[in-house]
């Protein structure tokens, strides 16, 4: 037997599909299409994760037949935890014969392996049915996307309580008593808030394009009480999160009109009142998006096309849209040149003007930069036409 065929037969041993099979070994699903047709193979890490998954050895799954393995292992299991001499469960040795448990103890010991795989299994004596369970979360992606949640929130957050805290050094100085003071300390709050911010924000977007590389593919987990739990959530959040905004507003309405101060602490509660605010909008916000796995899914085979075109040095949209922009706006500033120092007549009726004196040759290049946006669209659509059918 081939590759493609020793794991379609240990596939349907396990009753995987390519999403789980893809989610188990951190590939796309495309990729599983790809081997088990036989237009790709996998790298040798992959083959080891697959040996390791489906308990047989890389012999047997490159060169021969996982059916009927070349060298089976000790069945004789250890004195305390069910394994033989080569260290590997029966369950995963019977897969690999292609065999069936014939007795309760090894029934028991392929529904503890088939607990492990998140699989739900149904044994008897003498034969033993094996199904897939309800989705898990194998790759921590709830714990990883919850983290991505707090972390972008607090980021902007601290921010806004930069400019927060800056504003408490009014213009009259009345919290600092010095004018020059209190605008150097504005300055370094706020520099202050956007390190912070920033200090969320870069490591959290690094972490979550390394969690998109790394799982390309995620089978949709949650339940329907999960995604009517979080959308009280974000019910809860939104309401929130303008309930304190406004009261930012009438602090800031209740200094300015009743104790005439129309800067320092009013405005600072204000802006403090639109961080927690802000805080609550994207914190919930994400936390409900994070559920739209296909959306993840899309997400993650889009950056996966596009780092192979740069491995690859780009494709040919890329580089025809680079040609046809270097090439309007080379023609925008021929035009654009060539007006300022020649001018011409824009109208008639005896009356002449050039575009030079009326300096109007400076829209040569805002042309050019619309002719290439509209050119880049164009190209796009092409291009999403011709990934969609590939």
């Amino acid at each position: 037997m081939s590759f493609r065929d020793n794991l379609q037969y240990l596939r349907a041993q396990r009753n995987f599909t390519q999403e789980r099979l893809a989610m188990l070994l951190g590939v796309s699903r495309q990729a599983i299409s790809k081997w088990e047709s036989g237009k790709a193979y996998p790298e040798m890490d992959k083959l080891l994760m697959i040996c390791d998954l489906f308990g047989c050895t890389l012999d047997d799954l490159v060169l021969g037949d996982v059916r009927a393995p070349r060298s089976v292992p000790d069945a004789t299991p250890g004195p305390s935890d069910g394994l033989g001499a080569a260290g590997l469960p029966e369950a995963e040795r019977g897969i690999c014969n292609g065999g069936l448990a014939s007795d309760a103890t090894s029934s028991n010991t392929a529904a503890k392996q088939s607990a492990a795989y998140g699989l739900s299994s149904n044994v008897s004596v003498g034969q033993q049915a094996v199904s897939v369970a309800l989705p898990e979360d194998l790759t921590g992606y709830d714990a990883h996307m919850n983290s991505f949640a707090w972390k972008v929130a607090a980021g902007i957050a601290a921010i806004i309580a930069g400019v927060a805290v800056g504003v408490l050094f009014d213009s009259k100085g009345e919290v600092s008593g010095l004018l020059a003071r209190s605008e150097f300390l504005t300055f370094v709050c706020t520099i202050i808030g956007v390190i912070i911010g920033l200090a969320f924000l870069i490591p959290a977007g690094m972490a979550h394009a390394e969690f998109v590389r790394r799982h390309p593919f995620i089978e949709d987990f949650y339940t329907d009480d999960d995604r009517s739990r979080r959308a009280k959530e974000l019910a809860v959040g939104v309401v929130g999160g303008i309930g304190l905004i406004l009261l930012g507003v009438a602090v800031t309405v209740y200094g300015e009109e009743t104790l005439g101060i129309e800067e320092g602490w009013p405005v600072s509660v204000m802006l403090l009142c639109v961080a927690a605010g802000v805080f609550c909008f994207i914190y919930f916000g994400i936390r409900y998006g994070m559920m739209n796995i296909d959306a993840y899914n899309h997400e993650a085979e889009s950056e996966r096309k596009e780092r192979e075109r740069e491995a690859q040095g780009g494709d040919l949209y890329d580089k025809l849209t680079g040609l046809v922009c270097g090439i309007i706006m080379l023609i925008a500033t021929i035009v654009g040149l060539w007006t300022l120092f020649t001018g011409g007549p824009i109208d008639g009726g005896g009356h002449e003007r050039w575009l030079s004196g009326n300096g109007l040759f400076w829209l040569a290049w805002p042309i050019g930069g619309i002719l290439c946006g509209v050119a880049t669209c164009i190209i796009q659509i092409f291009r999403s036409f011709h990934d969609r059918d590939r």
